[in-house]
């Protein structure tokens, strides 16, 4: 296995529809290793847990797409799903094993590109997650939409799927964001060099992190598209607590995100 603090290879041998800021969020091993204490405090993985708890009422097989360090994958498993955590990083993969061990839960772990899925057979999956924004870490549309379908063809007939992505208007609420939306919607998309919503960003050391953040239009047409059903579309407060309240004013503005819970048709 190569060095996980190692340079990423050239952009022709990435993975396809990772860039290569994602490359480098999966494989250095501080950002796995630090994972846990850096979002100690953030109450939208509380939330989470409170969605796929109502979405997921009765265990089964379950399977969380970019699972990180388990924080979903690991109470699913204490309530007695079988779970099953896929990711592209090893040292993510590394900890959710350290976890499963002290705890001796039924956690399989799978190493894969969220839209290469093949090793998944059809329908062997009650329920599915992919939370924190991880669609929105896989570049193109096209390549979204591949991982959507494996999702779909994963999940059993009726089969639930929780989703969350980030509201590219909210960047309306800061000059910063304000000024990368202008240059996104006029000059990037412009010249073709990105797609709208498409945003590269510095973190934690990554020179050109990559997220594509969306409209709740486009969110949901990518579900539909895919042969979902959205039976429900929470959004999110800005500090990501609980649902946004009174979302019927400005709620495609105000949202810092959303969770979709879909079902398959």
């Amino acid at each position: 296995m190569p060095d996980p603090n190692s340079a990423p290879p050239p952009a022709w041998r990435l993975p396809t529809g990772i860039p290569r800021g994602v490359w480098e969020y999966a494989h250095r091993e501080h950002i796995a290793g630090d994972y846990d204490k850096e979002f100690a405090t953030n109450t939208l993985f509380d939330f989470d847990e409170k969605v796929l708890a109502r979405a997921f009422p009765t265990p089964g097989v379950f399977v969380d797409l970019g699972c990180g360090t388990g924080r979903a994958l690991v109470p699913m498993a204490r309530r007695g799903f079988r779970s099953i955590g896929v990711d592209l990083s090893p040292p993510f993969l590394r900890i959710v094993a350290e976890k499963a061990e002290v705890e001796q839960l039924p956690i399989d772990l799978v190493l894969a590109n969220l839209i290469e899925l093949g090793c998944f057979a059809d329908g062997s999956v009650d329920y599915a997650a992919c939370l924190f924004s991880t669609l929105g870490m896989i570049r193109g549309r096209q390549q979204r939409q591949r991982f959507l379908q494996h999702v779909r063809r994963m999940l059993k007939p009726g089969g639930v799927f929780a989703v969350h992505v980030h509201n590219r208007w909210h960047n309306l609420r800061d000059p910063q964001g304000r000024r990368w939306l202008l240059k996104n919607l006029l000059w990037e998309r412009w010249r073709g060099t990105h797609e709208a919503g498409d945003k590269f960003f510095p973190y934690r050391g990554i020179q050109e992190m990559f997220l594509h953040v969306y409209t709740r239009g486009e969110f949901t047409a990518e579900l539909e598209t895919a042969g979902f059903r959205v039976r429900e579309l929470i959004p999110l407060d800005t500090a990501k607590r609980h649902e946004l309240p009174h979302s019927w004013l400005f709620g495609r503005l105000r949202a810092n995100g959303w969770i979709a819970v879909c079902e398959r048709t």
